[in-house]
């Protein structure tokens, strides 16, 4: 197996792009591709949005596994966002980049034309790559606020945001940290926001850091507010019971007027260095990840003898059912020692009673549903499939309600010890929709994410909605996800790809999940190594 080096994080800019908006400016986006073989890319990760913006330089950073013995194809895609969707197929593309990482850290910042297509040059726009690679886990938590801002809205005050600068070798100022707009409010109070050291400082606590306080035009025409400078010794200062005060200067106003003292105060109400541990620190300091698998026998599925039933077992051996728990279980299998995995079927009227049951043990024991290993759900799922009768409605509530009873008791014991991952393979008609929501957003509380796998080639609305990419997902009542827990992959992507395709697109997030959760809960990994023990 081929071992990470070392993690890279990128920063975006791009200068001139291509105005694909009638009677204002593009809103563009960047998506970071990653080649999984031939013609096949999957997605990494995407920045921000940037409205009415040529020349953007994106805040969100994007963070990449750099591995020296492979050579890892990249390619950056530029799109003008003009819906909420998360799929990019109706956006305007203005244009994309492919290289290799490794041009990319050997250079360390990589400029290159932005191209339509093969041959055909996207106007004069070109894509600026800075990568920066990641030593320190350590991140700086800052609270910050201001007041007595100028006013510079002619109707109304001003709507003011912040962005931090670092200046780089070259002396360069780079972004690292743009915060959120509060609007019309002249002493606004910012949310606390946390950036790792490495990006803020390069790890250096008295490198030149600047901030601009700007105010907000939805033209992208955002005027100058006034800026201030200082290095991260300096905002490290600000405690509970005393701020840093720093004046923002508007380098025009002082040089034109004498009386000019200063456009507002910035106040940093506190600045901390704090730990930030890795999915890696949790795993390998003893926390166990918990898999269990939830299967879809409506009848919407079809006859199982019928050749066209998605349940049927062709005469290889094989379905889209059997392939999804072969591809995500045979990588999390390896992150739980005793390998026994609890398994549910949904939808089916089961022996003896033929009654319909939403959580059944493939193994009919519903004391102990668990199999030995992904071949023992497999073996289950062979043996179950001419015992039961495809039946409905499709409800996904139960099953999940079941496994966050499991992990609403390991919260409760108050360490980073149990983590639960909740694989549903369905072909995505689904009748409880809206106890579905409030179970998402009971569980997004609890230690545990959800997968949802569609197989067949049904429109999966509710599942993208469940998915919660397209804007926050909310309880019917209105109570929204404390975080996100959902991936959901429709499995007809990934038909001609690799198996290793699958499992990285669905199993992508989870680091990211875990980490949030037990980071929400201020619990660290079960056992530490040495050098990250306080």
């Amino acid at each position: 197996m081929a071992q990470c080096v070392t993690k890279v994080e990128l920063s975006i800019s791009c200068d001139s792009l291509i105005d694909k908006d009638v009677g204002s400016k593009s809103d563009p986006l960047c998506v970071l591709l990653q080649n999984v073989g031939g013609d096949q890319w999957t997605e990494l990760n995407r920045t921000e949005k940037i409205k009415n913006c040529q020349n953007p330089q994106f805040s969100k950073k994007l963070l990449i596994d750099y591995y020296f013995e492979k050579v890892q194809k990249v390619k950056f895609g530029i799109y003008d966002i003009d819906n909420k969707s998360y799929d990019l197929s109706d956006d305007d593309y203005l244009g994309g980049a492919e290289c290799t990482l490794g041009q990319i850290v050997s250079s360390k910042i990589l400029v290159q034309p932005l191209m339509l297509k093969k041959g055909k040059p996207a106007g004069k726009s070109i894509i600026t790559i800075c990568a920066e690679e990641i030593k320190d886990t350590r991140v700086v938590s800052i609270e910050v606020e201001a007041r007595n801002l100028d006013k510079k809205d002619f109707l109304g005050k001003s709507d003011p945001f912040l962005e931090f600068y670092k200046q780089s070798d070259s002396g360069k100022w780079q972004l690292v940290y743009r915060s959120e707009v509060i609007k019309n409010n002249l002493n606004p109070c910012w949310k606390k926001f946390s950036v790792p050291l490495q990006t803020f400082c390069s790890g250096d606590f008295n490198r030149q850091i600047k901030v601009h306080c700007y105010d907000y035009d939805s033209d992208g025409s955002h005027d100058l507010i006034g800026s201030f400078e200082s290095t991260l010794s300096q905002l490290q200062k600000a405690g509970d019971s005393s701020p840093v005060e720093f004046e923002c200067i508007h380098p025009e106003k002082k040089r034109k007027k004498k009386s000019y003292k200063n456009s507002g105060i910035v106040r940093l109400k506190s600045c901390k260095i704090e730990t930030e541990y890795s999915f890696l620190d949790y795993i390998m300091g003893g926390c166990q990840i918990n898999f269990t698998v939830g299967i879809d026998f409506t009848g919407s599925n079809g006859d199982p003898k019928s050749p066209d039933s998605l349940h049927h077992i062709s005469p290889n051996g094989i379905n889209e059912y059997l392939t999804a728990i072969w591809c995500v279980g045979g990588v999390i299998q390896d992150y739980d020692t005793d390998k026994l995995f609890p398994a549910f079927g949904f939808g089916a009227q089961v022996p003896p009673d033929w009654q319909v049951s939403h959580e059944f043990a493939l193994n009919f024991n519903p004391a102990k549903p668990y199999c030995q290993g992904i071949q023992g759900i497999i073996d289950a799922y062979r043996q179950a499939l001419p015992q039961i009768r495809l039946y409905g409605p499709t409800n996904f509530s139960p099953i999940i309600n079941h496994v966050a009873r499991f992990a609403a008791h390991s919260a409760q014991e108050k360490t980073a010890a149990q983590y639960y991952v909740l694989l549903i393979i369905t072909d995505g008609e689904i009748t409880d929709l809206d106890q579905t929501r409030q179970a998402i957003v009971n569980a997004s509380k609890l230690p545990m994410s959800i997968i949802i796998i569609g197989v067949g080639s049904a429109e999966f609305k509710a599942m993208e909605f469940l998915d919660g990419d397209d804007g926050v997902l909310k309880s019917l009542a209105g109570e929204p996800v404390a975080r996100d827990i959902v991936q959901f992959v429709p499995f007809r992507q990934f038909q001609n790809a690799p198996r290793e395709a699958l499992s990285q697109a669905v199993l992508a997030e989870i680091p990211k999940q875990l980490v949030s959760y037990f980071k929400k809960a201020g619990l660290t990994p079960p056992k530490l190594p040495l050098e990250k023990q306080p």
